[in-house]
């Protein structure tokens, strides 16, 4: 009998002290401080990625079946809204809208500005310049993100 009361004051004090608690709550909360700063560097590096992929990729499509829908891509007047509403010019071949867009509007590129469209190019002569005004929202600066 004695035994077994002795085992059980034992099994009592073999609780975690405050002391250790708190640390393992310090360790833990170093290791989300981590790995929220990695997941936030990891998202702002790819915005230049988001927009180049948009401008020679997403958008190529659309602007194609435009193009061979009507005879020609949109001229700059016309924009990138002629792939969501038919320019009065074309509303006979138009067979759009050739891309989504929620209540008409147009995607804006990861900096929360307009995608600047151009037919005919002033890059790309043969065919249309897309581009994004990059990181400093200026266009015509070394970081704007283009079709080119």
């Amino acid at each position: 009998m004695h035994s077994s009361l002795h085992k059980s004051l034992r099994a009592s004090h073999r609780a975690f002290t405050l002391l250790e608690i708190l640390v393992v709550l310090a360790i833990i909360g170093l290791l989300v401080g981590l790995a929220v700063t990695k997941i936030t560097g990891i998202f702002g590096t790819k915005t230049e990625d988001i927009a180049r992929l948009f401008v020679n990729s997403s958008l190529k499509t659309p602007l194609t079946a435009y193009r061979i829908d009507t005879g020609g891509y949109p001229s700059t007047a016309e924009g990138l809204q002629a792939l969501v509403t038919a320019p009065a010019a074309r509303a006979d071949s138009w067979k759009g809208p050739y891309i989504e867009s929620p209540g008409g509007k147009l995607p804006l590129d990861p900096f929360q500005e307009p995608y600047v469209y151009r037919f005919p190019g002033l890059k790309n002569k043969d065919s249309y310049d897309l581009y994004s005004k990059g990181p400093d929202r200026t266009e015509g600066t070394a970081d704007d993100i283009g079709n080119w």
